[in-house]
């Protein structure tokens, strides 16, 4: 977990160095492709099937409005748009699974305010992780501290347990489901040893969302910007360690 984790972060890191004014999305992923292969990994998305359909690319690229799953393409990055690079590698038998959004170029204050309050959102889950907390306890802390701020947090999209699975057990809502939504959203314990991703997905707008016609990438139903980030960390006695740092 840790080697795949690390890898995963690496790679991020490096792709974020990239993605400036004029770059396409597709340069970014052959970028993070290269990268995670030359690393001894495999792009984790690639390949993912989801109702049959099956991702293209090594990195989800979302702009603006788009929240994730975004497909790289031709599409060129502009001054003043927020990209979220979301990745996941496989390596000797586990995932890893960890995402950033960067500014490209100068944003605006509104833009420059979601990121960091999206950041921060997800180190106020992180701070609640332990042996024995809830998983609604990180879902209230994510959702409390981006309302907070007035922004909202996307409802029909989670975090989730990671491991020999890119996707497991159990989900990591970035809210305290209501009555209706608790059949999808179980209060289920931490334990020791665990890991998880948390990744909150924050809108300047509406929280509601909806897929584009392509069947991958989530945009907000108003249009306004989003932001991403996400980790993957390791459940102990004490607190959590952030795997992907």
């Amino acid at each position: 977990m840790e080697e795949s984790c690390r890898i995963t972060a690496e790679a991020i890191r490096l792709t974020a160095r990239y993605a400036a004014p004029g770059v396409t999305t597709q340069e970014l992923d052959v970028i993070a492709d290269d990268f995670i292969r030359s690393s001894g990994g495999v792009p984790a998305f690639k390949g993912y099937v989801v109702d049959g359909k099956k991702f293209p690319a090594a990195i989800c690229t979302s702009i603006d409005e788009e929240v994730v799953h975004g497909i790289p393409g031709e599409r060129k990055l502009v001054e003043g748009e927020i990209l979220s690079i979301d990745a996941g590698v496989y390596k000797n038998g586990f995932y890893g699974d960890s995402a950033f959004s960067v500014a490209i170029g100068k944003v605006s204050e509104e833009k420059e305010k979601l990121l960091r309050i999206t950041q921060e959102s997800l180190h106020e889950g992180i701070a609640v992780v332990r042996d024995g907390a809830m998983v609604y306890d990180i879902g209230r802390a994510v959702q409390e501290y981006v309302e907070e701020h007035g922004f909202s947090v996307v409802r029909e999209l989670c975090g989730h347990g990671v491991g020999q699975k890119l996707h497991q057990e159990p989900s990591i809502p970035n809210f305290v489901p209501n009555f209706r939504e608790k059949k999808f959203f179980r209060n289920v314990p931490l334990r020791e040893g665990q890991t998880i991703a948390i990744e909150p997905m924050v809108n300047a707008g509406t929280h509601k969302v909806y897929v584009k016609r392509d069947g991958w990438t989530v945009v907000t139903a108003d249009h306004a910007p989003s932001a991403h980030f996400e980790h993957t960390v390791l459940v102990t006695k004490s607190g959590a360690v952030i795997l992907t740092q």
